[in-house]
Order: structure tokens, then C-alpha cells, then sequence
């Protein structure tokens, strides 16, 4: 089952070493600052305890680099069952100690020696049964799955109180493990991938060494799937929580209903290609491809022990000899998102931007806008390429998504305005190759370079606009003065992206031409350079007094429209807007 990434809290800046070496441990985690007393944090909070509380009630792993008593204290009014807390553990500022306090039915011991061990210390664990035992029966490892968890306490209880337990299956943590084990114990331990009900003096643990193969899903609804599924998993007596992964071909990537069973069963569904699949010596199975798929991903010396050839969809599954990770088997299917990181660095990020960043496997994109969205965790590539391989970039992202990869496309701004998501969408448009079919792709906006603009001088955008590039590399010239002199005509508020470069150093003065003819020589035009970066200015001048030489390719103009005012300010500066109200 896919975990929760935590969110790691810090109060104060000295925290910041030991939060970053804590979230590079946890892909997707956040880093929560208290605003004002720490920076270069993903998410500032002003409330410890209303943050700290809504964290909980959304079932968050949470790791605060704090006292513990505060944290106690805090969530205390929220303590009611113990099997909805989720993991919460206590830092020292300086690493030195690592405490479990909730969510002992979540793994938070487990949690605790993760972090421990990524900081070079000891956790400071306090269960009675974890230290006795050598083991942690209420939080199994990797692989197991607790079926009867509510039964555990009173069961762990008996033990400390000089029971003994008789182990039925087969697990080395188990065996290892200082239990006190008797044949002829009255508690017993159940290891078994089949659905039983479970009894207070019996904890049932159920391995994931289930493989689900599905084939041939085109024609079934997701609803229907999902019922399927259990139904065949009824029918071979198997405990849904036994299920490892699900698995199909790379053809069928993207497919609802496979999306549909794997959110369902809470468990990964992967993707295998024709020439992955081992050869089977039976000629019932030969051309079974489900089974070929199920016996591949639940690798040697498994067992396939159910296919189901009769409905619209075909499957199959084999038992692993052991528990098994689906995410090492094939590939997951790909993510493709295009994101904006805003005008300027880390601050004009939303935290979806950010978020997808740190999940990414890749970033592609020109070497400037990588540069804006931040550094690297440990496992990310980055891919460097020129600023005018638009198409390229997105091919080559595109392929990268095929393959399994989940991708970040960066565009400083909003990616949708001017930017690589038209670019990405036009390639799957005109290349319409099949594998780009399954991706999961996103576009995720940012601040554009106008909204950024308008900001920092007040509000020019406040009625109607509109947004005209001035490049004609790929339109021609002609299309963009019938544009510029119908919005003129329409008495729009302007702005103009790609005023001015090396190569193009007249379009500009010719589009001030054409505003002059149908616009006031002192309607306002506000010119904002290097917005969000070292260097920002905001200036603003009239039509009649701008020149193309006040501008360059790092500049967004805006022009106003007849409404447009200026406000001066007590101390020289302006601001400027254009009323809501359109008055003639």
C-alpha cells in the first residue's frame, strides 16, 4: 500500500538542516515553516495548532522538529481512536532524538527507525512489545498486512503477560523474532494469503504474494471491473489484502477500468512488455497472455492458481513464493505534467507546482527555467535543452512519460500561455503516436508574466484584456496588426508578450504605430522587467512617450485602455488601474 508522504514541521530556521536531510529520506514529503521566523520552506503557517490539527484530521504522517509536549498538548482534544492516528513523532532540533508518540497501528515505530537511521541515531522507542518481542506485531514490515488489528492490543497484552503463541505459515520476522513460541499455545499467529476470519486469540497476517493479471479491458466499465475483480478473488478464496500489484500490458496503460481497480484495492497496477513474458510449457496457458503476465511478475517458483477466460476481460493470478514489491516489477504508467513556476523562483510557485517538482523523476526543460525551479533531490535528471526546441522538448518528454517516468515539462509563467503545454499538446496532435495515448498528463498553472506585472503596479488588468505576442516566428506579421488594431478598435487593455529581441527590433515601433492611431498619446503603459528575478523594475510611462528601445525579450508591456487611470502616490510612485465600470 502506498504511503502517505509526511509533512515535516519546523518553528524557527534552526530547524531547516535537519528538516531538509528528513524530507530527502521521504519523496513528496513538505517541508511547513512558521512564517516569519523561517524561509525556503514549501508551505508557510501562521497557527502551529490549527495546522498541526488539520494535518492529523487528514490522516498525515507528521514529523515535528519541536518538543513533544507541545505537540501532546495540541492533539490532545483529537485522541479517540487510536486506528485512525495517523504516525506523529518528535524531533530535536539537532537530530539527536527521534520519538515516536501516535500511531502505533500506522507504522510510526517503523517511521521512527527510518528516521533515525537517516540522521546516525537511535529511535527512542518505548513499546513494551517491540522491545520485548523484537518485533512489532501491531505495525507488520513491508509486504504484510495486519487483518485483525483491533484485537492486537488485548492480544500483545496476554503475551507480556506470559502467554505463549503457536505460528501457523511462514515468516522470517516472525520466526526470528523473541515471540514466545509453543506448538500447543492457545494464541495463535496466522500467516496465510486466504481470506479467514479473523478471532481475538488469533492475528491473522495476510502476505502480498498475490500477482492479478488483467488483458483485454477495452470493452468493460471501471464499476464493472472492480466488481469482477472481487468476485474472482471470492472465488479463489483469497484475502484482497494478499493482492501485491495488479498487472497488464503496456498497451492497455492508461485504461480506466485498470486505474479504477488499482485506486479501488489501494495497491500499484504495472506495465509489462510482450517481450518480458516468460514462455510457458503448458499448452492450456500458451497463448493465455494473462497467465504469462502473472507468472512473470510473481517471478520464480510461483504458482498460478486461478484464470478466468469466460468474461469480457481475461485474467489470471500465481502466488510469489514470497511477498513481492510491484513497483520493482515493469513500469507504472507514466505522468506527463506541464507546470508554470511563475515569473520569478521558489515564492511564485503554487504547491502543486512544487509538489510535482519533488515527485518528478525528470525535469525537461530550457536550462534558464530549470535554473528557476529549484534544485534537485537525490534520483531526479534533469535535461537541459535551447529555449526555440519547443516540439523537441515536448517529444522527448513525451517518450520519457512512455517509458514509465513520471516528468515535470517547466515553463517559467503559466505553461498554458504562450508556453510548452500548447507545444506538448501539439505534438500528440500531429505525431499521434499510440504510446502517448496512456500517460497520465497534467497541466498545472502558475503566475503568468502580466498577472506579475499588473501586481506590482495595481490593477491595469481590472476589466476586460486581452494577450498578443508580438513574435512572428510562428504566425505571420500581417495576422498580428489586424489583432493589435482590432483590440485597439475594442478599446481592450493590452499585453504584449515578445515585444523585442536581437531578430526583431521593428515589430515593436510598429505597434505603437497602431495603437496611436485609434488610442489617446497619454493612455497608460506599464513596462515590467525581470518580474520576480534580481533586477525587477516596473515602470510606467505613456503611449505617447514609449519607445521600442524601453523594452527587450525579459520585458512585459501592458497598454491601457481609454479607462485605464493613474493614481499618484504620496512619495513620487504611481499606481495604476482600469475601473470595473466601462464609462464612454
Amino acid at each position: 500500500m502506498k504511503r502517505i508522504p509526511p509533512a515535516i514541521i519546523i518553528l524557527g530556521q534552526n530547524s531547516q538542516p535537519i528538516a531538509k536531510k528528513i524530507s530527502a529520506h521521504f519523496p513528496g514529503s513538505q517541508i511547513y515553516g512558521l512564517i516569519d521566523r523561517t524561509n525556503d520552506t514549501d508551505i508557510n503557517f501562521s497557527n502551529f495548532g490549527e495546522t498541526l490539527r488539520e494535518l492529523f484530521a487528514t490522516e498525515t504522517p507528521i514529523i515535528a522538529i519541536c518538543a513533544a509536549g507541545i505537540i501532546i498538548r495540541t492533539l490532545a482534544p483529537l485522541l479517540s481512536d487510536k486506528r485512525a492516528e495517523p504516525p506523529v513523532l518528535a524531533v530535536a532540533e539537532d537530530g539527536s532524538a527521534v520519538v515516536p508518540l501516535l500511531g502505533g497501528l500506522h507504522g510510526v515505530n517503523d517511521l521512527a527507525r527510518e528516521i533515525a537511521a537517516a540522521l546516525g541515531v537511535q529511535p527512542a522507542i518505548t513499546t513494551t512489545g517491540d522491545i520485548r518481542f523484537r518485533t512489532a506485531l501491531l505495525s507488520p514490515p513491508q509486504g504484510y498486512y495486519l487483518a485483525n488489528p483491533e484485537d492486537a492490543k488485548t492480544f500483545i497484552s496476554n503475551l507480556l503477560a506470559g502467554a505463549k503463541v503457536r505460528l501457523e505459515g511462514a515468516a522470517s520476522w516472525l520466526s526470528e523474532s523473541n515471540l514466545p513460541i509453543a506448538p500447543d499455545a492457545k494464541l495463535t499467529i496466522r500467516v496465510t494469503e486466504k481470506a479467514i476470519a479473523p478471532t481475538p486469540d488469533c492475528l491473522v497476517y495476510h502476505p502480498q504474494i498475490v500477482a492479478f493479471a488483467l488483458t483485454n479491458l477495452s470493452n468493460i466499465e471501471p464499476e464493472i471491473a472492480v466488481s469482477w475483480v472481487q468476485q474472482v478473488l471470492e472465488n479463489a478464496g483469497l484475502a484482497a489484502a494478499s493482492v501485491a500489484g495488479f498487472f497488464a500490458l503496456k498497451d492497455e496503460m492508461g485504461n480506466p477500468a485498470l486505474e479504477a481497480v488499482s485506486q479501488y484495492f489501494k495497491v500499484p497496477v504495472r506495465f509489462l512488455n510482450l517481450s518480458e513474458l516468460v514462455e510457458l510449457d503448458s499448452i492450456e496457458f500458451m497463448e493465455n497472455k494473462a497467465a504469462q503476465i502473472a507468472l512473470t511478475a510473481a517471478g520464480a517458483n510461483s504458482q498460478l492458481i486461478e484464470y478466468d477466460r469466460t468474461n469480457a476481460a481475461n485474467c489470471a493470478i500465481a502466488l510469489a513464493a514470497q511477498p513481492f514489491d510491484a513497483r520493482a516489477i515493469g513500469i507504472s504508467r507514466g505522468k506527463l505534467a506541464i507546470v508554470g513556476t511563475g515569473p520569478g523562483g521558489a515564492p511564485w510557485m503554487s504547491p502543486e507546482v512544487k509538489e510535482i517538482l519533488r515527485e518528478a523523476t525528470d525535469w525537461v526543460g530550457y536550462k534558464f527555467y530549470l535554473d528557476l525551479a529549484g534544485t534537485l533531490r537525490e534520483g531526479q535528471k534533469r535535461h537541459d535543452s535551447d529555449n526555440r526546441e519547443e516540439i523537441d522538448r515536448a517529444r522527448f518528454a513525451l517518450d520519457l512519460a512512455a517509458s514509465g517516468k513520471s516528468v515535470a515539462v517547466v515553463s517559467s509563467g503559466d505553461p498554458g500561455i504562450f508556453a510548452m503545454a500548447a507545444a506538448v499538446f501539439e505534438a500528440i496532435d500531429f505525431d499521434a503516436k499510440p504510446e502517448w495515448q496512456g500517460i497520465d498528463i497534467r497541466v498545472a498553472p502558475g503566475i503568468s508574466a502580466m498577472q506579475a506585472a499588473a501586481a506590482a503596479i495595481g490593477a491595469p488588468l481590472g476589466h476586460d484584456f486581452c494577450v498578443i505576442s508580438l513574435s512572428d516566428i510562428l504566425k505571420p506579421w500581417e495576422v498580428i496588426e489586424q489583432r493589435i488594431a482590432a483590440a485597439a478598435a475594442a478599446d481592450l487593455v493590452m499585453a504584449f508578450y515578445n515585444p523585442i529581441s536581437k531578430q526583431r527590433i521593428w515589430q515593436l515601433g510598429r505597434a505603437i504605430d497602431i495603437l496611436l492611431q485609434s488610442r489617446d498619446a497619454k493612455t497608460p503603459v506599464i513596462l515590467g522587467r525581470n518580474l520576480g528575478r534580481p533586477g525587477q523594475s516596473v515602470r510606467v510611462c505613456t503611449l505617447g512617450e514609449f519607445k521600442p528601445q524601453d523594452a527587450d525579450m525579459r520585458t512585459l508591456v501592458i497598454v491601457g485602455s481609454s479607462q485605464t487611470r493613474i493614481i499618484p502616490r504620496k512619495y513620487g510612485d504611481v499606481w495604476v488601474y482600469t475601473p470595473r465600470r466601462y464609462q464612454k
